[in-house]
């Protein structure tokens, strides 16, 4: 896989484009004047692995919060602006990493000029963030006599609303500069970032928007962000969940590492069970699964690249071999812990849970937070 190449743009200290890491960002869910419980919220995103985090920033308090939120904040913030295009003012002016605008919104230049020309005064990052709700309704109207197809004419329209704003802030002098073109749909998804990826140097954003709760949300994003990031297409990414912050960046950590472009830490395999398996397959895959969330939670990096939980020797020992440690169902309940596909002891299953844990226990360290 070859990532599309982009110009590289900054968000505080992450660089964001072909030249660094696919990044991970979500948005807090707590109201911005709520600074402890923000600031709180931010630290978790962070411990799991977030490297950006965007906040609503629609109101006088929110603006007010901003300066100390900015000041302890572990990440880079980013000022979603929506109507009170104001807003934007006062995050560029409190020390931003950036701002969000949304060029269905904000389309005057007697709005976007006073924004730009700040935001090139503090090198500020602005995301130009297209969203299939917003178009303008005349604009879709017209555009749905050109085309054959409705995916096909959002796609066109969401591309050309944000090549006019991106147009208008390099006019301005501004360079720092990401996109998105969101959806529901992942049609036009898919269309809108394949079409604008062709023509343009800018940095993307991938996501779904309004996907869903995370039993729907989750597979429908992964949909879409998997195909993009194979076609080399993406550079940034958030999974929008009906579902809090945590949440969001566990799955776009599991896309990002599916595809290859984060090392899992660890990868986790368990087989589907058959006539073989003699214990509790899985309730022990769950409480597996869930001892990885909490490290994650406690901000534990994991160093072993594959761990496994099998049914059975056969596929124990023997088809996961390659797993830096794994556990195993045996006859009568009993389980097997197993090194590189080597056997090295024989447990009931609730010791061999707890040997498990301990011996990934001594394979972790704390996480250190990017600065």
């Amino acid at each position: 896989m070859s990532r599309r190449q982009t110009r590289s743009v900054k968000a505080g200290f992450v660089g964001i484009g072909s030249a660094f890491p696919v990044t991970i960002q979500t948005m807090t869910n707590i109201p911005l004047g709520d600074i402890k419980g923000t600031l709180a919220q931010i630290e978790r995103c962070g411990a799991l692995g977030c490297d950006l985090i965007r906040a609503a920033v629609d109101d006088e308090r929110a603006e007010k919060a901003l300066p100390e939120v900015i000041k302890n904040s572990p990440l880079p913030l980013i000022a979603d602006i929506q109507f009170h295009w104001e807003s934007a003012l006062a995050a560029i002016r409190a020390g931003i990493a950036g701002v969000r605008l949304n060029p269905g919104l904000i389309r005057d230049e007697s709005k976007l000029r006073p924004i730009a020309e700040l935001a090139k005064e503090y090198n500020t990052c602005i995301r130009v963030g297209a969203n299939g709700g917003s178009v303008n309704p005349a604009e879709l109207e017209e555009t749905l006599k050109k085309f054959p197809t409705f995916e096909e004419a959002m796609a066109d329209l969401l591309c050309r609303s944000v090549l006019r704003q991106c147009e208008a802030l390099e006019s301005y002098g501004v360079r720092n500069i990401k996109v998105a073109l969101k959806s529901s749909s992942i049609p036009v998804t898919l269309a809108s970032y394949r079409r604008f990826a062709s023509v343009t140097d800018y940095p993307l954003h991938l996501g779904l928007t309004e996907s869903g709760p995370p039993s729907r949300g989750i597979i429908k994003s992964a949909a879409v962000l998997s195909v993009l990031l194979m076609e080399g297409i993406g550079d940034t990414i958030r999974v929008s969940l009906t579902a809090d912050p945590e949440e969001e960046i566990t799955a776009a950590k599991g896309i990002l590492e599916a595809c290859g472009l984060r090392n899992a830490a660890p990868e986790l395999v368990s087989c589907p069970s058959c006539g073989r398996t003699e214990f509790d397959l899985f309730g022990m895959t769950g409480k597996v699964d869930q001892l990885l969330r909490e490290f994650e939670r406690q901000g534990l990096e994991l160093h072993l690249k594959k761990i496994a939980v099998m049914g059975c020797p056969v596929n124990g020992p023997g088809e996961a071999r390659d797993a830096d440690l794994g556990i195993a169902g045996s006859r009568n309940g009993k389980v097997i812990l197993f090194r590189s596909g080597a056997v090295w002891g024989t447990f009931d299953a609730d010791e061999g849970f707890e040997t498990f844990k301990n011996e990934l226990l001594k394979n972790t360290r704390k996480r250190r937070m990017k600065n």
